[in-house]
Parts: structure tokens; sequence; C-alpha cells
């Protein structure tokens, strides 16, 4: 039995792309992932847009059958074979809580709907327990039940979401970016919710964002992406304060601060040039286009991430302590 509740390795998904007539590339969205994640435990998930974070957690659910690489709960190995009776272990809560919810559906059914599907009630009133129960879990009360989804603001749409995905008694969830299209003062709010929720059940999170310092509050370690690899893991305050991947500290130093004189004291790395097409990678190191340490190494071969001490791992051929 393995140690870590999930356990993800060497993950690929690529995707064919049509670039011409009767001719397809491949996307490389995700190519070559590996993390673990402990029970209880958060793993942050950071990076730009379009980097393969919501990739990396819709695959690991086989939402998308992966490319390659393998994904285990609990030391099983999961397959498109055995994924219907892991269902009910991992759950998602999707980033837009207006879309990710049927309009048609009153929040009892909605919220109701995996109890149904997994047969998790023997009467009617044991799943309208069920539904009051979960609401009550996430800050709604027993009268949002009967009123539709369209009625609710977006944090309330988003603990809906979260209730939804609580039902079947997940031990892990992918929280893919919950609160970024909501406002900021609702974001804590939402933020608050996972954590109390972690502390009650035990749940482990696979939580995605762009926010580095929301990420930092919620996660016990963080990985960070581009161009669907990870280029640096750590434990989340030893990334943050001492990041050694130039993308790292460049994200690092953009973080806004609040006090005028320290930020005018503050060293701003820019970043140089556009991110690279994932229809064509550069050789090498994908980062190395923008990278001012850049060598003829980096053109020729692309690093492994690989520990420097502590848990602080790296795929950089010239990290800058």
């Amino acid at each position: 039995m393995s140690e870590h509740l999930l356990e993800v390795k060497d993950l690929k998904q690529h995707f064919p792309v049509r670039t011409g007539f009767m001719k397809k590339t491949m996307l490389k969205a995700v190519d070559g992932v590996s993390f673990c994640i402990d029970e209880g435990e958060t793993l942050g998930l950071v990076g730009e847009s379009g980097c393969g974070k919501t990739t990396v957690g819709r695959t690991i659910l086989r939402l998308y059958e992966p490319t390659g690489g393998e994904v285990r709960y609990k030391g099983n190995l999961i397959t498109r074979d055995n994924i219907e009776q892991y269902r009910r272990e991992m759950q998602i809560v999707f980033q837009d809580p207006y879309s990710s919810l049927n309009p048609r559906m009153t929040v009892a059914d909605i919220v109701g709907e995996p109890l149904d599907i997994h047969h998790l009630y023997k009467t009617k009133a044991e799943r309208q327990e069920k539904i009051v129960r979960l609401l009550d879990l996430v800050g709604l009360n027993s009268d949002h039940a009967r009123r539709y989804a369209h009625e609710f603001s977006g944090g309330q749409r988003q603990r809906i979401g979260i209730a939804r995905a609580l039902a079947v008694g997940p031990r892990f969830i992918v929280c893919d970016e919950p609160v970024s299209a909501l406002d900021v003062s609702i974001q804590a709010q939402i933020i608050n919710t996972f954590e109390e929720l972690q502390e009650r059940l035990g749940i482990a999170y696979l939580f995605i964002a762009h926010d580095l310092l929301v990420v930092q509050h919620m996660s016990r370690r963080i990985a960070v992406m581009y161009l669907g690899r990870i280029v640096e893991s750590a434990p989340s305050d030893e990334i943050i304060d001492r990041p050694i991947h130039p993308y790292m500290q460049s994200l690092i130093s953009a973080i806004p601060i609040p006090d005028p004189d320290t930020a005018r004291a503050r060293h701003r790395i820019p970043l140089e040039g556009d991110v690279p097409s994932p229809l064509n990678m550069p050789s090498g190191c994908a980062f190395r286009t923008r990278c001012r340490y850049a060598t003829e190494q980096c053109a020729r071969e692309c690093p492994a991430l690989r520990e420097t001490g502590d848990g602080h791992f790296v795929a950089c051929w010239h990290p800058q302590a």
C-alpha cells in the first residue's frame, strides 16, 4: 500500500490540432508531470493561462483520457476500466460557478444528483436530509434547496458546486481555479470554506489557481507549471521566499506589495518576449527563449526535475539560489 493518497507519474496529455489541409499537429498540453498528494494535504498548482494546470486536474479524474503516464490512488493504478469505482473518492469543483450548474435544476436536484447516481439513500426523506446537511456544511440553508441556480450570487453558486462535490464523501477534490471568477471579498469566504471542510473532513485538494498568495495561504506545497511541465516545486513558504527557477523568481517579483517604500526598493524581474506556442515548442528547455541565463545546454537538453535539498525541486540547468 502506498503512503500517498494520490500519485501522478509522468502524466501526458496531447491533443491533435488541425494545422492545415489533411495535417494535424500534437499539442502537448501536459508533457511529463509528476507529483504526489498525501491524505488531508493541499498541493497548489500555479502557472500562466494555457500552461496545462486545468488539463492536469481533468486528466487525473479521467475526464480526459491520458496520452501517457499513470495515476495511482492509494497505490492502485487508475485505468479506463476501473475509473468508475473511484468516482466517489475523487471529485472536482469547477472554475465557473455560472456555467457548471444546470439552470433547469433546483439546488436540491443539483446536490442530490450524485446521491441518485450512486444510490446513497434508501428513502426520499433520507435524501432530503442529506441535501440539507450538505447545504448547511457549505454555509447555505434548507430554504435554498427549492430555488434555481440563477437566483444566487457567484459565491453562493460556488458553494452549491462544493456541496455537489461533497455529496459522495470524496477523499480528494480537484479545485480548478474555484475563486478566480469571484470578487475578492467573496474569494476569502470561499477559501475559508475550503479550509474548514479540510479540517473537518480531512479532504485532500489539488488547488489550481493564478494568485500566488492565495495558493501560499491554502497549500502546504506548491508546484509551478510552464508550458506543460513542472519547473519548480517546494513547500509553500520556501518557494515564495526563496524561488530558484528564473520563471518563478519573475512571478514572485510581480506580486503587488501594499507598502510603497518596500515596493520601490524591490527589484522587478520582467519576462522578455512572449510565451512560445505549444504547437511549436523550442528545443531543450521551453523557458529558454525568455530566460536571461539561457545557454547552449538549455537549447540542447530539457532539464529534468531534480531535488536541491529539503523537498525543493527545480527543472533548470542554471538555478539562481
